[in-house]
C-alpha cells in the first residue's frame, strides 16, 4: 500500500507510521496549498473501548523544501496531549458526544502547531490547545458526526486552516491482487493479462486513518514569500514530505532495585522513525533489507537509493510474470539503460522541455519528495491518472486525494513514461492499459477533503 506497511519496524509502530501524503493547490482556495499527512493504518471502525488516537510521545512533522536541495526550509510540527476526564470509568464516553467540550466525552486529545522557518531561524507557535474530534463511534455516541468534526477545523493566524483527527481512508488499492505476484485481475486487463474476469477489490474499503490536514497560503511556502504565477519558474515548485519522530531511548543496566525500576527510563533526543514523500517509494523501490534504514534518512541522502529507481525490480519481474506481454520492456531491462524517466518523476522532478507546458523541477539533487508546481491551477475536469491522463494538476505534480497513484506508477514502471526521455522507445500495449480496476472513493469538495470516517456501529466487520 502507499505506506501502510512499507517497512518491517514501522509496521510494528502504527501510531508513528505515515501512511499517505497529499499536497495540492486547494480547489476551493486556489491561492493556498493543502497538505494532508495520514497516520495509523487500517483502523477498524469498531475500535472500542480504546479508540485510535495520535501518540503523545510522537512528534509529527510536515516538511517543505523550496530550493531543491533536499534539506528542510519550513517545518510544521504537531504535538499532542491526551487527557482523561473521568478516571472511574473504562468508557471512552458515558453518553452522546455532541460538542468538543461535552462532559460525556472522557478521553480527549489536544495539540499545538509550531512553524519553523529554518532559513530565517524563526520559530512560531501558530496555535495551541486545539481539540481533536472524537472517533466516529456510532449514531448513539457520536450523532451528527460531520458537524462535530467540522467544529474541529480551526483557523490559523497566517490565514490557513488546520484539522487533526479521524477521517475515512482515502487511498484505494487492490492490495490482494498486486502483492499476489502482480496478479492484475480486473476485466479491463483480460485482453492483455488473462487472469480471470473478477473486478478489482479495494483492500482499504471501510477503514479509517488519523489525519493531520493543513491549508496554508502559498506565500508561506515559497522561497521569496511571493505567490507563484509562472509555471515555468523553479520558484513555483516546493518539495513536501512528512516525518514522525520518537525519543531515542537509553536503557539503564538491569541491576536496579524495585524502587529504581519505578523511575522513568532515561531517554535521549528525538529521532526520525518514519517518513513519506512519493507514494509507494519505500514499498516498491527500496530493497527489504534497507527499508528500515530508508525511514531514518533525510531526503538529501536519497542518491543512496537511486539505483532502485533507475533499475526497478518490478520492471524486471513483469516480463517474467507475464511472458510475451512486455517484450519492449524486457528489451529495455536487458539493455541496462537507467530509467531516466523514473529518476525524474520520483527523485528530481520533471525538468522543463520534457512534458509540454509542465515542469516541477527545482534542482538536480535526488530526493524523494512530492514536488508541487503551485502556479498550475486546479483542473476544472480532473483526471485520476494525473499527468499521464493529461491533467497537469495531478500526480506526480503533488498528489490529490483521488489520484490513482497505483495505476499511474504501475504504468510508469511498465514503460509508459520512458518515451519522455527516449522517443525511439515504443511502450508495450499493456503498459498504457494496465489498471488496478478500483474506482476512487467519495471525498469532500472542501477542507479537509477526506470523507467522514466510518462508524463502528454501522460498518460491517472486515
Amino acid at each position: 500500500m502507499s505506506s501502510h506497511r512499507e517497512a518491517p519496524e514501522i509496521s510494528k509502530d502504527p501510531v508513528a507510521d505515515s501512511t499517505d501524503l497529499y499536497a495540492f493547490v486547494s480547489p476551493d482556495r486556489p491561492d493556498s496549498v493543502t497538505i494532508i499527512a495520514n497516520y495509523i493504518p487500517l483502523e477498524e471502525p469498531a475500535g472500542g473501548p480504546n479508540f485510535y488516537e495520535f501518540g503523545d510521545d510522537v512528534i509529527y512533522q510536515i516538511k517543505i523544501d523550496n530550493d531543491g536541495d533536499g534539506h528542510v526550509d519550513i517545518t510544521y510540527e504537531f504535538v499532542f496531549t491526551t487527557t482523561v476526564a473521568n478516571a472511574s470509568t473504562f468508557l471512552y464516553n458515558t453518553g452522546p458526544i455532541t460538542t468538543l467540550d461535552d462532559a460525556d466525552w472522557n478521553r480527549r486529545q489536544f495539540y499545538k502547531v509550531v512553524r519553523t522557518d529554518v532559513r530565517k531561524k524563526k520559530v512560531q507557535t501558530l496555535a495551541k490547545g486545539l481539540a481533536c474530534p472524537p472517533c466516529n463511534i456510532g449514531p448513539r455516541s457520536t450523532p451528527n458526526y460531520a458537524d462535530l468534526a467540522n467544529a474541529a477545523i480551526f483557523d490559523l493566524p497566517n490565514g490557513g486552516k488546520v484539522f487533526a483527527g479521524q477521517r475515512a481512508e482515502g487511498f484505494y488499492v487492490d492490495l490482494g491482487s498486486i502483492f499476489d505476484l502482480g496478479a492484475l485481475r480486473p476485466v479491463q486487463n483480460l485482453h492483455l493479462i488473462p487472469l480471470g474476469a473478477s473486478a478489482g477489490i479495494n483492500a482499504t474499503k471501510a477503514v479509517n486513518v488519523h489525519t493531520i490536514a493543513l491549508q496554508v497560503p502559498m506565500t508561506d511556502l515559497t522561497r521569496d514569500g511571493k505567490t507563484p504565477t509562472d509555471p515555468a519558474s523553479a520558484k513555483s515548485v516546493v518539495g513536501v514530505w512528512t516525518a514522525a519522530k520518537r525519543r531515542k531511548v537509553a536503557v539503564r543496566p538491569d541491576d536496579r532495585t524495585d524502587e529504581e525500576h519505578a523511575l522513568p527510563v532515561e531517554s535521549g533526543p528525538f529521532v526520525q522513525v518514519s517518513r513519506l514523500g512519493n507514494p509507494l517509494f519505500n514499498e516498491v523501490l527500496v530493497p527489504m533489507a534497507r527499508k528500515d534504514y530508508w525511514n531514518l534518512q533525510p531526503p538529501y541522502n536519497d542518491k543512496e537509493f537511486a539505483d532502485g529507481v533507475a533499475h526497478p525490480e518490478l520492471a524486471v519481474l513483469l516480463p517474467v510474470l507475464y511472458p510475451g506481454v512486455f517484450p519492449n520492456l524486457d528489451a529495455l531491462n536487458k539493455s541496462g539503460k537507467p530509467r531516466a524517466d523514473l529518476l525524474a518523476i520520483l527523485l528530481t522532478g520533471i525538468p522543463p522541455g520534457i512534458v509540454p507546458g509542465f515542469q516541477n523541477f527545482m534542482a538536480a539533487t535526488q530526493a524523494d519528495m512530492l514536488r508541487l508546481n503551485m502556479a498550475i491551477p486546479p483542473s476544472p475536469t480532473p483526471n485520476v491518472l494525473g499527468l499521464i491522463g493529461g491533467d497537469a494538476a495531478g500526480f506526480p505534480n503533488g498528489r490529490r486525494v483521488f489520484d490513482d497513484v497505483v495505476t499511474i506508477e504501475l504504468r510508469a514502471i511498465a514503460g509508459a513514461t520512458y518515451p519522455l526521455v527516449d522517443n525511439t522507445f515504443t511502450p508495450d500495449a499493456a503498459a498504457g492499459a494496465i489498471t488496478q480496476g478500483v474506482p476512487p472513493l467519495t471525498y469532500l469538495d472542501t477542507f479537509p477533503y477526506l470523507g467522514v470516517p466510518y462508524d463502528g456501529f454501522s460498518t460491517p466487520a472486515a
